[in-house]
């Protein structure tokens, strides 16, 4: 398959034009990023967004992988002498690996098989003539092994010779690419997953598969991860099942043909042995691969979703707050930061058993508060944070009127992770580990972004059974995720830490470093064309990153937009056309300007040397100069009173922030010490098939409080009207 080909197979699968891939491939060939090319080369791919230029990202490395696999068999089988221009088309035409590889089976080398050893005996003519691929005479299987018969090569009798030539037989029918085929569509279509419980002592998660069943064709991904799971921590027995008769019906109708009728009952016992001895083991084990590589991407997709909605969670922007990281024994870490997210002082407090020193601590926590005017206290939701959380909301109405302090419980996850980090370190050297977890919680309130991409992916928390899938499509995902979520919101270049730069298309670690480096040499940069200055930084690194950096107070006011120096030439002339001398004053009134102008934007993009595409973008950005996406959307809940699991009742409505969205719902805090389960059927009045279609992390939802168990801990919650 030519390049040609490839595009049009990828523009076909995904709904595009041919050259729409085209030209996103030779953009990727030539190095630069997805959102480098996203919202800098709209002209170039049809103004595809990330998503679908990922997409032909990945089809474009399978199929070239598929092509140099091609050319690897292909030159196997011609150094074997078995290369036929029917196979030799087969194979070019192949347009999966699993086709491919199928092809392949019968040429692949191999372990030596009992095929093998009926072969090293001569009795590969015997099969032959059994299957009716080589004349015989004689019409009884009998007779016709009778002169196989060799005690030299250990072939004792007719018995033995028939049972070598059923073998050969049996691996000739098993390495058949079409009975494959057969057989595996069949297995998906009517076979059957089960689950039993292997000798379990206790109570297990994994208890409703202990009698399991169902379709292969209908199984969920939640449900195939969590029996994975259940298997590999020896409390299932897994199998795969499906009405065997049928499968080697389907195996007779492509065997048994040609076959002459006194050597039938040989080759169907053949058939049989090759399905359940070869077939049924190996399709078993790809259906299974298959189905858990199903759940993967299903699992990694939600993840993605749910890291892609907390990362972009808005920033809570100009407060002192005071971070709680709460726990028991070794007492509560306490720290407080400014507006900007600098450390400016902590200690730790023990209001909680077995010291109890309360009201020393309260004491404490009004100190900093007052000291420093901090306005919201941030609670980590771990071990003791309700006890803390009571602490706050008795010490914040002793506040009032005089001082408005509000609270707010922040996920914690990852926070152990980052306080032992080598990042952690660098940032806070005079520091303990234990006290850095607390800086993290209040910072990942204060921009979520910023201090949230210091943190492996994967230890965030929104997941669905993470550590199970593969870990290195996890970790490629969550990392485009991470990549895509800083761009769009862009950064600061004079305040962002190097942890944030490094995600910036067109820099790596170094580079983001260098630029720290650079900034504390010189000071403030001034302008994006700095950027050159940096080591490491040449023109096609500044191509790729200069875009995606701000400078608010620059010399340039562009610098602040998510427009690209190389479109400043096209917006200062279009600024001058319109008589726009301050973007930050004027900026609004282009829009207003350029309204009537639809018979003439033609001419007027002609005139400028860029696309429409392009055009648009430059008005959204000089209407609203600095314009941070987060900013629109709905602000955390914070508050000031407590609310405990034993003060909800049934029919109870309450606001609350999703935490988690999986497949069969979403989790909600509602502000008591266990998040709420919105069951997918309880999301909305209509049939709902995948909860984020309705939610995502990060959401603010009115809940109804449907049931309460206490003695385990769960809440049932609806967001149905009813």
């Amino acid at each position: 398959m030519n390049e040609a080909a490839m595009f049009q197979l990828i523009a076909d699968e995904l709904n595009l034009n041919p050259l729409q891939v085209k030209n996103t491939v030779t953009l990727l060939d030539d190095a630069k990023t997805v959102p480098f090319i996203a919202r800098y080369r709209k002209e170039h791919t049809g103004s595809l967004d990330e998503e679908q230029i990922r997409a032909v990202e990945e089809r474009i490395h399978y199929l070239r992988a598929l092509e140099a696999r091609k050319g690897t068999i292909l030159s196997s089988i011609e150094e074997q002498g078995k290369l036929t221009d029917e196979l030799k088309k087969r194979i070019g035409a192949a347009t999966k690996m699993q086709e491919l590889e199928d092809l392949y089976l019968p040429y692949k080398p191999k372990k030596r098989t009992r095929a093998t050893v009926a072969r090293e005996k001569g009795l590969e003519p015997l099969a032959e003539m059994l299957l009716g691929r080589r004349e015989t005479d004689i019409r009884d299987a009998e007779a016709l092994a009778a002169a196989f018969v060799n005690a030299e090569k250990e072939v004792e009798d007719s018995s033995q010779a028939l049972q070598g030539a059923r073998d050969i037989i049996a691996e000739w029918i098993s390495e058949d690419a079409d009975i494959r085929q057969d057989i595996r569509e069949e297995t998906f279509a009517r076979g059957l997953l089960s689950a039993e419980a292997k000798k379990v002592e206790g109570r297990t998660p994994f208890e409703m598969y202990y009698e399991f069943s169902e379709a292969l064709s209908k199984i969920v991904p939640h449900r195939i991860l969590a029996i994975n799971r259940g298997e590999s921590e020896g409390v299932l027995r897994v199998s795969v099942s499906v009405d065997e008769d049928v499968m080697e019906q389907l195996i007779s109708r492509r065997v048994l043909t040609g076959v002459p009728a006194p050597f039938t009952e040989q080759v169907k016992t053949a058939l049989a042995d090759a399905y359940k001895r070869l077939i049924a083991p190996s399709i078993e084990r790809e259906v299974r691969n298959a189905l858990t590589e199903k759940a993967d991407a299903h699992a990694i997709d939600i993840f993605a979703k749910n890291l892609k909605n907390l990362l972009l969670q808005p920033p809570v922007r100009g407060k002192k707050i005071l971070g709680i990281d709460p726990g028991f024994r070794t007492g509560c870490k306490v720290a407080v930061i400014d507006e900007t997210g600098k450390y400016l002082e902590g200690l730790t407090i023990y209001p909680h058993p077995p010291q109890n020193q309360f009201l020393k601590a309260k004491s404490d926590v009004r100190r900093l508060i007052e000291k420093y005017d901090a306005a919201i206290i941030a609670i980590g939701n771990g071990t003791a944070s309700r006890e803390t959380e009571q602490m706050a909301a008795e010490l914040i109405a002793e506040m009032k009127p005089a001082r408005t302090v509000e609270y707010i419980i922040v996920s914690e996850a990852g926070a152990s992770v980052y306080s032992a980090s080598k990042i952690a370190r660098e940032e806070f050297p005079d520091l303990e580990a234990s006290m850095r977890g607390n800086i993290s919680i209040a910072r990942r309130l204060q921009d979520p972004l910023a201090e949230l991409v210091k943190i492996d992916p994967k230890s965030i928390g929104v997941g669905l059974y993470q550590h199970d899938i593969n870990q290195k499509k996890l970790s490629e995902s969550l990392g485009h995720v991470v990549e895509s979520c800083v761009n769009s919101v862009g950064v600061n270049l004079n305040t962002a830490s190097a942890s944030l730069l490094r995600h910036i298309s067109g820099l790596t670690s170094r580079t983001a470093q260098n630029i720290i480096y650079f900034r504390d040499r010189h000071g403030k940069f001034k302008s994006r064309r700095q950027l050159l200055e940096v080591e490491g930084i040449g023109e096609v690194a500044y191509e790729l990153a200069a875009g995606f950096l701000r400078i608010p107070d620059g010399d340039n006011p562009l610098d602040n937009t998510s427009i690209h120096p190389e479109s400043y030439p096209a917006t200062q002339k279009l600024l001058e056309k319109f008589g726009i001398n301050d973007i930050r004053k004027e900026g609004a009134m282009l829009k207003l300007k350029i309204k009537n102008i639809r018979s003439e934007l033609q001419s007027l993009l002609d005139e400028l040397g860029i696309g429409e595409p392009t055009f648009r973008d430059i008005i959204a950005n000089i209407e609203k100069p600095g314009l941070d996406p987060r900013d629109s959307l709905p602000k955390p809940i914070l508050k000031s009173d407590v609310l405990k699991m034993e003060d909800l009742k049934e029919g109870m409505w309450l606001k609350g922030t999703v935490r988690n969205v999986v497949d069969f719902g979403a989790f909600v805090d509602i502000g008591v010490k266990q998040d709420g389960l919105v069951h997918v059927s309880r999301m909305a009045e209509r049939y709902v098939k995948n909860p984020l279609e309705v939610v995502a992390v990060g959401d603010v939802v009115d809940v109804k409080v449907v049931s309460i168990d206490m003695e385990r801990g769960r809440i049932g919650l609806s967001m149905k009207k009813d």
